[in-house]
């Protein structure tokens, strides 16, 4: 008898649980991920991190899907990228449209530090929740840069350098004691941009006069109850609080389940036909590099091979049933020669299908250059962009050398053969190759974007000189097409393709057990798209690079320091 109803109470919750209300949950605290991971070092460090795909496809369903009754988000921990979090506030206003309860808790927004794009994303929830002992540190935009020249003349080390043009300050760390002018007019648009997105989204989410929030910017950080009564939260609750009142709002025996975990369950119960038509996802990510796409096992963040990312674009070009392709661009730049490798292959595969580029946080420099020649350019207002320039040079030490005692001697064949030494500067001969190489790299990247962007020469000249854009200047410059997140790109791919609006879309490409243990059979093969651990960079720049401090990828990158979080 205790059996039969042990069977029964088992039966009846599980029915419960596929009929019942449901409340969908997302954790951000751990940060999302752009991708399917693209090597092994990834998928080991992004086992439980969830996708920004899965979130978006699962807030998308879950508007329509009557069981589901509300979304509570706990936001804090790892920053998110600022075009990142816009493209989780168009989905929680979607979601919000639909009539459904929406809810952000965090424990703090910044517990003595800024908070400010965190707070941004909760802004859109229609209830705000912070744990009383929390803070909001809604301090507003700052961006900041380190000078190197005068630590290193002090250790004998002076930077030759070159760059193309005036706004193209990567190397400037090393060659300037203070920012240029032009340095600074970039970083303070910059700045203004991204403020004055953010005002705006909060004063319209949160009901406030745009200019109280610039008050309340000045004013900030913010403990709970400064917050609570500057009307930035709605009330001060802990975890179990907060989820006790939305289980009541949802009604009935509501259960919680991840967005990622309803959105995959989803996609089981809804697989499409292996051969039916839909939309190729190509994820660029990272530090563009020649060779395969991959992470160092040492640590350090993903980069975008050149040849993992052509044969991704071959293999989807050569699918029949692959309609159109959207190009996932989240890259600060690096290695020339790749950057124009995967370009000419966006290039091949436009004149077969519509090419449509969806910016993520950065993809400036090298990142542009890959995603120019695409149909489309779709970017969130906060995406970091543009920077088309190049620089390139290296760090002399000979002062250096003769301090500690280090004798160098150089026995070389050729004028040049040893121009690249550290042990001293160019001669005027190699500064002329340095400026031929600059040139032409410069010269070939301007006249790649007014092909592409349909504009001339020298417009493109004045919106580059190595110059970085928001999203939001850059679509008003024509840099950019449109404004808005990857979901907004593959309605356009759809469009595009006259599919249905539910067309499927795969991460392309998708293989098999069988074909990632074989290897490719040639560079055609689809298989060849596969990524490996990796550690090198500049090519035969690499070991100057690492000496001079530039990023590892190469010479049309953005310094690090472009993150707005």
């Amino acid at each position: 008898m205790d059996a039969g109803r042990a069977i029964f109470e088992t039966v009846d919750k599980l029915r419960q649980r596929r009929t019942g209300p449901l409340v969908l949950e997302l954790d951000l605290t751990e940060g999302l991920t752009e991708g399917p991971p693209a090597d092994p070092v990834a998928a080991v460090l992004s086992m439980r991190k969830t996708r920004l795909s899965d979130v978006l496809s699962g807030l998308r369903r879950a508007r329509r899907d009557s069981r589901v009754k509300a979304l509570v988000v706990k936001l804090g921990g790892n920053p998110l990228g600022l075009a990142m979090v816009q493209e989780l506030r168009e989905a929680v206003t979607g979601f919000r449209a639909s009539g459904k309860l929406t809810v952000a808790y965090a424990e703090t927004f910044g517990e003595f530090g800024g908070g400010t794009v965190p707070y941004y994303l909760a802004a859109a929830f229609e209830r705000v929740y912070l744990q009383p002992s929390g803070d909001v540190g809604l301090t507003g935009v700052a961006m900041e840069q380190r000078f190197l020249k005068g630590a290193l003349a002090k250790l004998g080390v002076e930077v030759e350098a070159g760059q193309r043009h005036e706004y193209k300050t990567a190397v400037n760390t090393f060659t300037q004691d203070h920012m240029t002018d032009p340095h600074r007019e970039s970083m303070t648009r910059i700045v203004e941009s991204v403020a004055e997105q953010l005002v705006r989204g909060i004063a319209e989410n949160r009901r406030l006069d745009p200019a109280k929030v610039r008050e309340l910017l000045d004013r900030g950080p913010f403990t709970a109850a400064e917050a609570q009564e500057a009307g930035l939260v709605d009330g001060l609750a802990y975890r179990d609080e907060v989820y006790d009142e939305v289980k009541r709002a949802a009604g009935g025996e509501a259960h919680l389940q991840f967005v990622s975990r309803y959105a995959r369950g989803a996609a089981v119960r809804k697989l499409p036909h292996p051969m039916a038509d839909g939309i190729a996802l190509v994820h660029g990510s990272g530090q563009i590099r020649a060779g395969r796409s991959g992470r160092s096992p040492l640590g350090g963040g993903g980069a975008m091979g050149s040849d993992t990312v052509s044969a991704a674009l071959r293999a989807a070009r050569r699918d029949e049933h692959v309609k159109a392709v959207v190009f996932r661009v989240d890259s600060p730049g690096g290695s020339y020669v790749a950057s124009d490798t995967v370009w000419r292959e966006v290039m091949l595969t436009r004149q077969v299908k519509p090419v449509i580029v969806s910016m993520g946080d950065l993809a400036a420099s090298g990142g542009y250059f890959v995603s120019m020649g695409a149909d489309v350019i779709v970017a969130q207002p906060g995406t970091l962009t543009g920077s088309i320039g190049v620089y390139g040079g290296k760090p002399v030490m000979t002062d250096l050398l003769q301090k500690i005692g280090i004798n160098s001697e150089l026995v070389a064949e050729g004028a040049n053969a040893g121009m690249f030494s550290t042990a001293r500067g160019f001669s005027p001969e190699q500064w002329d190759r340095v400026n031929a190489w600059l040139d032409r790299i410069y010269d070939d990247f301007v006249g790649k974007v007014a092909q592409s962007r349909d504009l001339t020469r020298e417009r493109v000249h004045e919106l580059a000189r190595g110059r970085v854009w928001t999203g939001a200047d850059a679509h008003a410059n024509g840099l950019v097409d449109e404004l808005g997140g990857l979901e907004h790109a593959l309605g356009l791919a759809r469009e595009r393709a006259r599919l249905a609006d539910d067309a499927p879309v795969r991460s392309y490409p998708r293989l098999n057990p069988l074909e990632r243990l074989r290897g490719p059979e040639s560079s055609e093969d689809k298989s060849a798209a596969l990524a490996r651990m990796r550690l090198d960079a500049w090519g035969p720049l690499a070991r100057l690079s690492a000496e001079l401090g530039l990023p590892a990828a190469g010479p049309l990158s953005l310094p690090g320091w472009y993150v707005i979080r």
